[in-house]
């Protein structure tokens, strides 16, 4: 595949055409599997980190809870209903550049029971982490690392100063070193452009990641991104389609906004080529109700057989 010349040629498509193509080749490439995960916000707040999207940095003024690393009891709990909601993978979230050593032993523990009462894989995104860090997540039975690029090489510099694009690619290249999975994606609604989403969908791409989670910019009170106009559904979904036909074996997951952006348009995204879910709420936004999204995949599925 030449890629610059598809692109090019997909670029000039009307929506409907590029759907089209981007569901055939999800079909073809994936199958008719759909792929749900849930994550737990495992310590909030409080994070040195400037990304203008949070509510978590301790930068902003905001009414984000912030509370230490949350007990074996509670995500032990939170595991198990990840699983009964459908979920295949349970991810742990702690705020902040990077853990502690004191916090990496806690994350450990958790991982350990987990894996010891819930049958679920476990992963782990606890920011900006060196190889002997991710061997150790790894050894405890974290089996994929989530690390956002969040938006394009280019436009990140509008996002995040605290760190930098090549910190955070440089974490992901140490987990495929230390022999995980990776889970990475980004934010849809930054003020980015089709340009950059492209730029990063071809990062991603790059960088062989195995799981491509994409959010949808909540502009949440406090955040200097509080008052950022919302993408159309249109650019969304033609966004979509792109990353599934630039990345064609990889699962794209819908994550944080998709209720509130798309509301009654969530099928189109998965008629142009997502296939995965993140289900039970996000760090500090809560999400539909299990159920709901049960029903919705069950949908899907009789749609794309039929």
């Amino acid at each position: 595949m030449n890629t610059a010349l598809d692109l090019a040629k997909w670029r000039q498509l009307g929506l409907s055409e590029l759907m089209r193509l981007a569901l055939a080749q999800k079909l073809s490439s994936r199958g008719n599997q759909v792929s749900l995960c849930s994550i737990i916000n495992a310590k909030s707040g409080k994070c040195s980190e400037d990304c203008r999207f949070c509510v978590q940095s301790s930068h902003y003024r905001t009414a984000a809870p912030v509370y230490p690393l949350k007990s074996i009891t509670e995500v032990v709990a939170a595991a198990r209903e990840a699983k009964n909601a459908g979920a295949a993978r349970f991810s742990l979230v702690t705020s902040g550049r990077g853990p502690s050593a004191k916090e990496l032993v806690g994350v450990v523990e958790l991982v350990q029971a987990i894996r010891a009462e819930v049958p679920i894989q476990v992963c782990a995104s606890l920011g900006i982490l060196d190889q002997k860090g991710l061997q150790i997540l790894k050894a405890a039975g974290v089996s994929r690392y989530h690390h956002n690029l969040e938006t394009s090489r280019e436009y990140f510099p509008q996002v995040a100063t605290t760190h930098t694009f090549a910190e955070r690619v440089a974490t992901i290249r140490a987990a495929q070193a230390a022999g995980l999975e990776v889970c990475a994606g980004g934010i849809f609604g930054l003020g980015e452009s089709e340009d950059d989403r492209i730029s990063l969908a071809l990062t991603l791409k790059e960088l062989g990641v195995d799981s491509v989670p994409l959010n949808v910019l909540l502009p949440l009170p406090g955040t200097p991104m509080a008052a950022m106009k919302p993408l159309v559904v249109a650019e969304i979904i033609r966004s979509l389609a792109l990353y599934r036909l630039i990345l064609p074996e990889v699962p794209i997951r819908l994550a944080a906004g998709r209720e509130s952006t798309l509301t009654d348009f969530l099928g189109m995204a998965f008629m142009a080529g997502a296939d995965g879910m993140m289900v039970g709420g996000y760090l500090t936004q809560r999400g539909r109700q299990p159920d709901a999204d049960q029903h919705f995949v069950a949908e899907i599925l009789r749609i794309w057989t039929s």
